[in-house]
This record gives structure tokens, C-alpha cells and sequence, in this order.
């Protein structure tokens, strides 16, 4: 819900002049988003809202479209030629500075680089300095309210539950069938899922070997995929409550069809689970002392363990992503390798961390948990205890 007053304190805060959001035909979703156009069709001609750090925002809509931001306050300049919009814009930037736009310096950060290069360039040439909206963008679009972060511990129980199922229904189909197809355990995920009142966008991935080192592999679609003895099976689920707003829960752990777990499993696996841990303990130490970190700190943390154990260059992705409403939010995600991810880590946010180390055509072992900052800035590793382990499938 848009809310004036909260964003023009924060502009104080951020010491900007302003916040000027521009969309076009679908160009800007989080524009959208924040100010509460989500359900509303898409216009087809450009607007743009300033909201200044004091003061009253101003409506910029073409005439055709007159009416595309009445639902929020402010004073309204109505456009019909290019030259009136250029104006609009000078009238509300000339002289402000910083202004807050979507937008990332060399898009450094695509998720939120959302205006194009032209517009940007309009903007400066009235003399306005243009800098990211990424943390208001953060703090109005991936915070999360009471009842989401109830929702969240509530839906990763229900995860954390599932690899339960999971691992129990591979060890029954193996001592009846000799194995088990990857989509059939996709299913039985997914059937527990709708049996706890949860939902998902897609199903997990279920990966058994050579699979497993695919960190989006597509369940079912390898060469061979029949789950037996010896086999190695990571698992990747992702589930949120079925009601509106709610907010997933993200895990990912990784078992053998055994009683015994082999040591090159074993020692892979030690490896990426210091890594997470290290990421853990990175988010930790700095919210108790109350010092500033940026997701791309936290990323370097967590891949400096696989770097100097020289598995390196198999940790082939981010180490984590912001967690809301979609699986991958739109706050600071945990990454400093695909993206310069310099936003700040924000109380109310959550996010995933999960290093990977993938050996190509053997197999690959991720380890996901997700972490939530509560609003008093307490760390809360949600969705049961850290894997420690490899699960030993068919041990009893």
C-alpha cells in the first residue's frame, strides 16, 4: 500500500531530494509496484510521479491518459507533446539534487536498472544528479510486515517437513521397486505441499548424479532418470502459504541411497556447508555490532571458503537471492559475482544462501537456508537446522 508519508522519510533518511518514477507500457514493474498500480492495466503512454523529500508530489499523465494516477495524492501536470513532458520533468528536477531513479551506474545491478539510458540523460540535462533507488526500492518492495514474516515461518516448516517425505518415499520405492523416478518424488513433494495448504510457482528439482551438478537441471529430463542404490539426490524446494501476500520459504539439501555415505561425497559437501556457515556467520556478526554490509560482502565471504579449498571456478552462480512474495524478490540478493549487489542488507528482508560446488558429469552439492533479519535486527536461520550431513537415505 502506498504510503507518503514512510517514502518521504525515507528520502530524508537517504538524503535525497526526491524520488522521480517513471514507467512506459511495463518497462518499470517495480514503479508499479510501489505505487500500488500491481492490478491495474497497463498504460500505453508515459507518466512519471515526483515525490520530493518535503512537499507535495506531482502526477505527470498524457491527456489521453489523464486519469492513470488518481489514485495517489499530489498536484497533476497533463502532457500531450513531447516538448510539455520534457517540461513537466524540468519543472519538478530543475535544481534538485540527489534524484532517485531506477537505475544502476554501468547497470551494475540489472534487477533494478529499469529506466532507460535516454530518460536518464533528460533527467541530468536539467541539471539533477541521478543516483540508484535500489534501497528505497528495497525498503518499500522486500521489507515484510507481521503477518509475512508469520507466514514465512509457517510455510518453512512445511518445507523443512518435506525433505522428510522426500527421503522416506525414495527409501520405500527402493526396497519395492528397486528405484524411483526423479518425477515421482517431484510429485510426492508437491502433493505433500498442497496437503499442508502450501503452493509454488514450479515444482523442485529433483536431481539424482550427474544432475545434480546442473544447478537448474529440469527434473525428469536428463538421460536417465530412475533414482537407485548408490545413487546421489539433491533436492530443491520452494513453497509459500496459499493466501495473499505470502512469502516463500526456499531450502535446499541433498541425500545417498545408502546406509553409508562415500567420502568424495562427504568431502564436497564439507566444503560448501563452511561456505554457508561462513555466509551465516558473516550476516550475524554484523548486524550485532550495527555495522552496514552490503549483499556483495556477504558474497565474497561465502566464495572466498570454496575459492581457497580450489573449487572455485565449479561455484558457477550468486551465493544467495532476496526472498518476498516470488521466489527471487526484489531486495539485495547475495552476489557479487554475476552483479555489483552494493545495496545494504535490510532488517525485515530475507534471503537465501546457498554455494554450490558442481563437478561436471559427476555430481553437484548445493546447500540452501534462508535467513530472516527481524525488525530489532535478530538473525533467524529459518526452516529447521543447517544440513550437517548427507542424508543416508536408506539408513534406519
Amino acid at each position: 500500500m502506498f504510503h507518503l508519508p514512510a517514502i518521504q522519510s525515507a528520502l530524508r533518511q537517504f538524503q535525497f531530494a526526491g524520488w522521480l518514477l517513471y514507467e512506459f507500457r511495463g518497462s518499470n514493474v517495480l514503479a508499479r509496484r510501489i505505487l500500488d498500480m500491481g492490478e491495474m492495466p497497463l498504460t500505453s503512454r508515459r507518466f512519471l510521479y515526483w515525490i520530493p523529500a518535503e512537499g507535495t508530489p506531482v502526477k505527470i499523465v498524457h491527456r489521453i491518459e489523464e486519469s492513470a494516477l488518481d489514485h495517489l495524492p499530489g498536484d497533476k501536470i497533463v502532457y500531450l507533446k513531447w516538448q510539455e513532458l520534457e517540461a513537466a520533468i524540468q519543472n519538478v528536477v530543475a535544481g534538485k539534487s540527489p534524484v532517485a531513479m531506477e537505475y544502476s551506474p554501468g547497470n551494475g545491478n540489472p534487477y533494478i536498472s529499469k529506466v532507460d539510458a535516454g530518460t536518464i540523460e533528460l533527467v541530468r540535462s536539467f541539471g539533477a544528479a541521478v543516483v540508484s533507488s535500489g534501497n528505497l526500492i528495497q525498503l518499500f518492495e522486500a521489507t515484510w510486515d507481521d503477518e509475512q514474516e508469520a507466514m514465512h515461518f509457517a510455510a518453512a516448516k512445511v518445507t523443512d517437513a518435506a525433505y522428510g517425505v522426500a527421503w522416506k518415499f525414495i527409501a520405500e520405492e527402493i526396497e519395492k521397486h528397486g528405484g524411483v523416478e526423479e518425477l515421482a518424488v517431484q510429485q510426492r513433494i508437491m502433493d505433500f505441499f498442497a496437503e499442508k495448504g502450501t503452493t509454488t510457482y514450479s515444482p523442485p528439482i529433483v536431481a539424482r548424479n550427474s544432475h545434480s551438478a546442473l544447478p537448474h537441471y529440469e527434473t525428469g529430463h536428463g538421460e536417465d532418470t530412475r533414482i537407485q542404490r548408490d545413487d546421489f539426490v539433491l533436492i530443491d524446494l520452494w513453497a509459500k502459504l496459499n493466501q495473499p501476500r505470502a512469502v516463500y520459504s526456499d531450502l535446499t539439501r541433498v541425500g545417498y541411497v545408502g546406509t553409508t555415505v562415500p567420502e568424495k561425497f562427504n568431502q564436497i559437501f564439507q566444503i560448501v556447508a563452511a561456505a554457508r556457515d561462513a555466509g551465516i556467520a558473516c550476516v550475524q556478526e554484523a548486524f550485532a555490532a550495527g555495522k552496514e554490509l552490503s549483499g556483495g560482502t556477504v558474497d565474497d565471504a561465502v566464495r572466498a571458503v570454496i575459492e581457497k579449498a580450489g573449487y572455485g571456478r565449479y561455484f558457477t552462480h550468486r551465493t544467495g537471492h532476496n526472498i518476498g512474495q516470488e521466489v527471487h524478490g526484489n531486495g539485495a540478493h547475495i552476489d557479487n559475482l554475476e552483479t555489483r549487489e552494493d545495496r545494504t542488507m535490510m532488517r525485515k528482508t530475507c534471503f537465501s544462501i546457498e554455494p554450490g560446488i558442481y563437478l561436471p558429469g559427476e555430481f553437484g552439492v548445493r546447500l540452501e537456508i534462508d535467513i530472516y533479519v527481524d525488525g530489532k535486527g535478530h538473525v533467524h536461520v529459518t526452516g529447521g537446522e543447517p544440513q550437517t550431513e548427507i542424508v543416508a537415505i536408506l539408513k534406519r
